[in-house]
């Protein structure tokens, strides 16, 4: 036969094997407990929280495409009734509250997480710490803080300068948690260094 004759040869596309959704059922835990901790409120309206440093860790150690699942599983099972959002609350009226914006923004903020880390050179996400860092505060401002603040202008009846004066007030914790995402990660990467990379495989 020919090569004129064969037919061309269609690219495989992995499917989630069951180390992906353990992976990912693992990290939505995770989440649940960031957001079980006791939460801050200093705005009235929105708590500080641990789940932020849970969401970009699933996106920074599994990659967009896992760490988005891990989070949006995270909002399911808070959406169905259990209650896995901050201070023990549930239910899809959470997801039409003022912090809506934050809590739609996690899953995005997960994906561009991981796929920015997933883009740094082979072996970055497993010794350089400032880098992951960026990655994950750079997830953070485009969906977090961005849809955070549209949520609060939709949900709370607030301009968005009046938006923006709540949500300042997470910008120095934000920091804090992506440094400590950015230590863990590059530990996790240093440990498991196909981690991030083995979906990559045909």
């Amino acid at each position: 036969m020919t090569s004129t004759d064969q037919q061309p040869t269609r690219p495989r596309t992995r499917r989630l094997d069951t180390t992906d959704l353990a992976l990912v059922a693992g990290f939505a835990a995770l989440v649940v407990v960031c957001s079980a901790l006791p939460a801050i409120n200093v705005t009235g309206i929105v708590p500080i929280t641990l789940q932020t440093f849970g969401v970009l860790l699933a996106g920074a150690v599994l990659g967009p495409v896992r760490g988005f699942l891990a989070v949006l599983l995270y909002l399911a099972l808070g959406a169905a009734g259990l209650p896995v959002f901050s201070g023990g609350a549930a239910g899809l009226g959470v997801l039409a509250g003022p912090t809506a914006g934050y809590l739609i923004g996690f899953p995005l903020a997960a994906a561009l997480t991981g796929l920015l880390v997933a883009r740094l050179p082979r072996g970055a996400a497993a010794r350089n710490v400032p880098l992951v860092f960026l990655c994950g505060l750079v997830g953070s401002a485009v969906f977090i803080h961005t849809l955070g603040m549209a949520g609060l202008v939709l949900r709370a009846d607030l301009t968005w300068a009046q938006a923006f004066d709540v949500d300042k007030v997470f910008w120095i914790g934000d920091v804090v948690k992506n440094v400590a995402m950015a230590l863990v990660a590059t530990s996790v990467h240093r440990a498991f260094p196909d981690l991030l990379h083995r979906r990559r495989a045909a």
